[in-house]
C-alpha cells in the first residue's frame, strides 16, 4: 500500500470507532485491495449483463458466462472455507477433489440467475469477514490445502484476486487488460 491509502485507512478508523472490522495489521493490504478491486469489477460487468446473455460462452474453453460466474462464486467459498480453518484451527481443503470442484459448478450453473448474482456477492461478503477476523498469527498460518500440498493465508488475497481479475477478463462483457492494475497485468497477459 501507500502513505495516501494508509493514511485514510488510519482516518476511516477513527471515524468508524472501535466496533467495526477491520484488517489485522499484518494482513497483506496491498493483495487485499487487489481483490476487492477486483470483485468490484467483475461485478460491475455482471452486473451490466442480462439474464439471457448469461448464456453465453465465456472465454474459458466449455464454460457459459453461468459456469465462470458459479466458479467465482464458489472460489470465495473455497477460499473463505480455508481462511475459516486458519482461524479456528480446524483445516479445510480448497476444495475436495478436481471432480466435487467441477461438479459444484456445474450445478451452480444451473441456478436461476437471481440466485447466481447472489451467490457471487454473498460469497464475496462472506470471505471479506473471514479476511477481516484473522489475527496477526492467523495471516502466518501455512495449512494443507487438501489435494497433498499446502496454501499460505496471506496468498489467499493474491489467489482471490488473480482469479476474479481474469475471470472479469473471460466473462466477455467489456472487461479490459489496460483495466488491470499493473501488479497483476502482466499475468494475465501471459494467459
Amino acid at each position: 500500500m501507500n502513505e495516501v491509502e494508509d493514511a485514510a485507512r488510519a482516518a476511516l478508523r477513527v471515524r468508524q470507532g472501535g466496533g467495526a472490522r477491520y484488517d489485522a495489521p499484518s494482513a497483506p493490504a496491498g493483495d487485499l485491495a487487489l481483490a476487492r478491486r477486483g470483485t468490484a469489477y467483475f461485478a460491475r460487468l455482471l452486473n451490466d449483463l442480462s439474464d439471457a446473455d448469461l448464456w453465453f460462452p465465456s472465454a474459458r474453453t466449455g464454460w457459459t458466462r453461468r459456469h465462470l460466474i458459479a466458479h467465482v462464486g464458489y472460489h470465495a467459498r473455497a477460499l473463505a472455507r480455508v481462511v475459516e480453518g486458519a482461524r479456528t484451527g480446524e483445516p479445510q481443503p480448497l476444495y475436495l477433489s478436481d471432480a466435487a470442484r467441477a461438479a459444484e459448478i456445474a450445478l451452480g450453473a444451473t441456478l436461476p440467475a437471481r440466485a447466481l448474482r447472489h451467490l457471487v456477492q454473498h460469497a464475496a461478503i462472506h470471505l471479506n469477514v473471514e479476511w477481516r477476523d484473522l489475527t496477526d498469527a492467523d495471516w502466518r498460518k501455512i495449512l494443507p490445502d487438501g489435494a497433498g500440498g499446502t496454501i499460505a493465508v496471506a496468498r489467499t488475497p493474491w489467489l482471490r484476486a488473480h482469479e476474479v481479475w481474469s475471470a472479469a477478463l473471460d466473462l466477455g462483457s467489456g472487461g479490459r487488460l489496460r483495466d488491470v492494475p499493473s501488479d497483476l497485468r502482466s499475468d494475465m497477459a501471459a494467459r
